[in-house]
């Protein structure tokens, strides 16, 4: 099917001329209409302009949740710059690699950066423009983000947009370093529910028919898909994002800003959120309304059935959305949840263009109880940026379609009921996070100490999987976790940190010398007495 050429640009210009007065941005106490996104953006385009930035130009978004992570996506979609996402922990070398892989020419990063972005500096002279998002003063090398959308002219932009304008989603790889998966406006627009007009007129006279104007929360990072989609879809729709100013997830100041602002949507990353988002509740019940919420919607992390009846007690009113998805490739599968119903932990309903193929890429039929592999295709990402070969493996071309298949395992009951198996890389998901075993054990066979390593993920209640290691010391020493953080943290972020450190004699490698993952989800299982972790590996 073609899809219409629609693009982001074009359509925040024409929102924000519809209905300049609707607010846009909440951040606290602060709060923008959509003339003043317009703005601003308008100001930021130019501002990047001047600095030598054109069009398919690179800029990193090295920034926690804020407006102006917002105002500078609107400014990427006008001025058809590809945004880049940064994940904010990553230390010095993750860094580097994800700023000089993008080819980055501007880099937008909070002030709290500042340390990080002056060791990167002299590494990267692609980058033609920093921006610091601060109150105060910049240093010399770096331009104020917030002057360069308050001065300068900020009238509509002449700028002829397409459909092929890119963004990119930064996602881990098997080698532990991301990759940036590149999406086309037009079939990300397809994919968050637009593929139904045919042009932007079309589509801001259904929003001025439409009685809702969605108020969204996203918890999420944006930095991360999940967040990211969120924050485009209601943009897209008219709507206001709703930013509470938190350097880390506060549920208290979530749940009070959803109750001063009649936040219609929430966004989370499953378990990660939901269990201390349900705590607080249980600890204050009467303290917030959240009436107004009329959909709770997560993905790409474990959301267990028990958080979700437990959220349903105090949102009252809303619909929980629990999508299967990945930054290659959504709409894999669903499950919708409303109060008094019940929904199985890791249990969708298989996605509108999703089946399920063996490794040979025949295709398995539901209700044949056979693990595959989970694929999907209509609108899809090109690939893979400067990864020909990466691409072609997740985006095969079966029977004359091309799928997105990232590596899934899921069964496939007779009514279309998917189970999700896990990954087969043996990818760690952690709150949303992606760990890849590989990238942990080879920072821990670093520290002096370790003969060899071994990282898996074990089930964990808040965050789904917590990375566990068991390694082998010379001379069998006892070595404490705490003792090697220090050392771990010049190397990788703190969240691929292990949780759990085991020190073993057993052998973990197979004879080919590869690690015998089996083997050692046996032995730690036998460690910590769970009976769980050894019964999910026969």
């Amino acid at each position: 099917m073609q899809l219409p050429d629609l693009n982001f640009g074009d359509i925040y210009e024409a929102v924000a001329a519809t209905f300049p007065d609707r607010t846009a941005l909440v951040y606290g106490d602060i709060r923008y209409t959509w003339r003043q996104l317009e703005t601003f953006s308008n100001r930021l385009v130019r501002h990047l302009n001047a600095a030598g930035l054109r069009p398919d130009s690179k800029i990193a978004f090295y920034l926690q949740n804020s407006p102006a992570y917002a105002i500078l996506w609107n400014a990427c979609a006008k001025g058809r710059f590809v945004h880049a996402n940064v994940n904010y922990r990553y230390v010095e070398e993750e860094l580097y690699f994800l700023l000089d892989n993008s080819d980055a020419q501007a880099v937008a990063y909070d002030a709290q950066f500042r340390v990080q972005v002056e060791q990167l500096k002299p590494r990267l002279p692609k980058v033609l423009v920093w921006l610091e998002v601060s109150e105060g003063e910049p240093p010399s090398y770096a331009d104020s983000f917030y002057r360069a959308c308050l001065d300068g002219d900020g009238s509509a932009l002449d700028i002829r947009r397409s459909g092929d304008d890119l963004y990119f989603m930064y996602t881990g790889g098997t080698t532990g370093y991301p990759k940036a998966v590149m999406w086309p406006a037009r079939e990300r627009i397809a994919v968050i529910g637009m593929s139904s007009s045919a042009t932007v007129d079309d589509h801001i006279n259904e929003l001025k028919r439409s009685s809702e104007i969605p108020v969204l929360l996203s918890a999420a990072p944006m930095m991360h898909s999940t967040g990211l989609t969120s924050l485009m879809s209601v943009m897209t729709q008219g709507g206001c994002i709703v930013i509470p100013p938190m350097e880390k997830f506060d549920p208290a100041l979530c749940l009070r800003s959803i109750d001063e602002n009649q936040v219609s949507r929430l966004a989370i990353v499953g378990d990660a959120f939901g269990v201390p988002l349900l705590q607080a509740l249980r600890d204050h019940p009467d303290a917030y309304d959240l009436s107004s919420v009329r959909l709770i919607s997560s993905a790409g992390t474990i959301w267990s059935a028990e958080n979700k009846a437990g959220l349903l007690e105090y949102f009252v009113n809303a619909t929980l959305s629990d999508s299967l998805g990945s930054s290659e490739g959504s709409r894999l599968g669903g499950s919708v949840t409303k109060r008094g119903e019940a929904t199985g932990t890791g249990r969708f309903q298989l996605g509108p263009d999703a089946k399920v193929f063996r490794e040979d890429l025949t295709e398995i039929l539901a209700g044949s109880e056979e693990p595959g592999l989970l694929a999907t295709s209509g609108p899809l990402p090109l690939g893979y940026y400067k990864d020909p070969e990466k691409t072609a493996q997740t985006f095969p071309v079966i029977d004359g379609v091309r799928y997105s298949m990232a590596g899934d395992w899921v069964k496939v009951a007779a009514d279309g009921t998917m189970e999700l198996l896990g990954r087969g890389s043996h990818c760690i998901n952690t709150g949303g996070e992606k760990v890849f075993p590989e990238e942990v054990e080879e920072a821990l066979k670093r520290i002096p100490e370790i003969i060899d390593a071994a990282v898996i993920g074990l089930p964990d209640e808040r965050f789904g999987q917590a990375v566990t290691a068991l390694v082998r010391t010379r001379g069998n020493v006892p070595v404490e976790l705490g003792s090697l953080r220090t050392k771990l943290e010049k190397q990788i972020a703190r969240y691929k940190h292990p949780k759990a450190l085991y020190v073993v004699t057993d052998e973990i490698r197979h004879e080919n010398g590869k690690m015998n993952y089996r083997a050692v989800k046996k032995i730690a299982g036998r460690i910590r007495g769970d009976l769980k972790v050894l019964v999910d590996d026969r």
